[in-house]
């Protein structure tokens, strides 16, 4: 019966190599988040002047040193539903419910980039980062 069937995803090498670069927490984390929703690591780690390019354009609020990314191994992760599309805001809700839900399971404690205060109100927000996963302690 179909209804029985647990979904197979996977990430994709590009996805893989993406998470390795991550602390070992978010690779546990998104490994039990790839069972339930099919989804794309677009960055782990990121350089000091990776992260200038991203400040440059708007993308980041913080300079290059400043982001969790920049840590060795990086304690925040981007990750888009797949397939991506950057409009589908519902889909990134979703996936955040996935992700928050299975790490409080998990007992790791992660911010989301659409909801910075952690408070469940996503209107208070001046800057949305969808994607966007850190640790937190």
């Amino acid at each position: 019966m179909f209804w029985n069937k647990k979904p197979k995803y996977k990430f994709s090498k590009q996805s893989l190599a993406n998470l390795k670069t991550c602390d070992k927490r978010l690779q546990k984390l998104f490994n039990e988040v790839i069972k339930q929703f099919d989804c794309s690591i677009i960055g782990g780690y990121r350089s000091d002047r990776e992260q200038e390019f991203y400040f440059k354009k708007g993308l980041t609020k913080l300079r290059g040193g400043e982001s969790k990314h920049n840590l060795q191994p990086s304690q925040a992760i981007d990750v888009c539903p797949y397939p991506i599309d950057w409009d589908n805001h519902k889909r990134y809700i979703l996936l955040a419910g996935y992700v928050m839900g299975i790490a409080s399971q998990m007992n790791i404690k992660i911010r989301w980039g659409g909801d910075w205060d952690s408070d469940n109100i996503m209107k208070d927000q001046t800057f949305n980062d969808l994607p966007h996963f850190q640790l937190e302690d």
